[in-house]
Order: structure tokens, then C-alpha cells, then sequence
């Protein structure tokens, strides 16, 4: 355990936690089935590389500099984050077999992560606590590859995880309370957003 990089251990904690994606991509699984789920978490996958390599060259400092950036940043995350919880929540009140909706696209998954609160968070106190002193373009290619790698598996227990609830979740009723918490924890999450 002593070679090992202390980042790979505070990136996997910050993103197996609960938050937005892993909300989103368990409420996938369950809805849609694994295999369904899957574009959503290639475009988690890549968007989460990209916004934290774009932290370690410097997108973080200027947010923490632009205090009107960051609260358009934040205003437009709690809005996107509030409307995704939403539609699970209107997913909830359907029938099950209801075609209301669709599981993210590749595209929407890697647009999200530019508002998603908990991903920024991570990534600069990921740039900020765990630089290895590299050069800028260094320093982002090993955040990003980090968060990528990590996030694939993080992001593949969730969906899978999420697909399995459907052999729990046999009845309308059960089905309702799972997708209403579902959408309660992702309402809730954008409180983070201001904190």
C-alpha cells in the first residue's frame, strides 16, 4: 500500500459516494437494464476526465477568481440537477413500462458534468491536495486518466447495481417509493451545489 498514489484512493471515495451520477445511473440501471445504461456511463466516464484535467490546468483557479462565473455555474447546476429530478420523479408516477423516457445519451452524460457539483468539488480538491508537481499538461493528463479510470468502474457497479433492483422492485408500489427516493436524493443534491 505505500506505493500507492494517495489520489487513487481519494478520487474512488469522492465518486463511489453517494451524488448526482451515482443517483442517476442506479435510477438508469433500474429503469432501463444494463446493457441500456451504458452510453450514459461512457459520457460519465469522459466528462468526468475532462472536467478534472481541465482543473489541473487551471478551469478551477479561475472559477475560485470569478465568484459571478461560479454562481452562474451553481444557478445553472441546481436548475439542471432540479429538472433531472423532476422527470424521475414524473418517471415514478407512469407505469413501469410507460415509455415517458430515455436513458441519457453519451453527449447529455458529458454535458452534465460540466454543473455537476460534486465532480468540481473532487476535481479541485483533487488539483489542489494531490498535485505530483508535473508540468501543467502532465498534471492534467494524470488527473484525468485518474478520475476516467476509476470512474469506469464506479460507474459500472452503480448501473449494474441499479439493473438488479428490478428482480427487488416487483411491485408498482415498491417501484413508485424506489424512483420517488430516487428523485428526493437527487432534488436534494442540489443543495450541494451552495455549500
Amino acid at each position: 500500500m505505500s506505493g500507492l498514489d494517495p489520489l487513487y484512493l481519494f478520487v474512488f471515495a469522492g465518486l463511489f459516494s453517494p451524488g448526482p451520477n451515482v443517483i442517476l445511473l442506479t435510477a438508469s440501471g433500474a429503469r432501463f437494464g444494463f446493457r441500456r445504461t451504458l452510453p450514459h456511463v461512457a459520457g460519465v466516464v469522459i466528462g468526468v476526465g475532462v472536467t478534472s484535467g481541465l482543473t489541473a490546468l487551471g478551469i478551477g483557479a479561475l472559477l475560485l477568481a470569478q465568484p459571478g462565473l461560479a454562481m452562474g455555474l451553481r444557478v445553472l447546476a441546481a436548475g439542471w440537477i432540479l429538472w433531472m429530478a423532476w422527470k424521475l420523479l414524473t418517471a415514478a408516477r407512469a407505469p413501469r413500462g410507460a415509455a415517458v423516457d430515455r436513458p441519457f445519451t453519451l453527449v447529455q452524460a458529458v454535458l452534465f458534468q460540466w454543473v455537476n457539483p460534486k465532480v468540481w468539488a473532487i476535481a479541485l480538491a483533487a488539483a489542489s491536495g494531490y498535485a505530483a508537481g508535473l508540468a501543467p499538461w502532465q498534471e492534467a493528463l494524470r488527473l484525468g486518466s485518474t478520475f476516467s479510470g476509476i470512474n469506469l468502474f464506479v460507474c459500472l457497479f452503480w448501473s449494474f447495481a441499479g439493473s438488479l433492483l428490478t428482480y427487488l422492485l416487483t411491485s408498482e408500489r415498491a417501484w413508485r417509493l424506489f424512483m420517488g427516493g430516487m428523485s428526493l436524493a437527487l432534488a436534494a443534491s442540489a443543495g450541494m451545489v451552495f455549500l
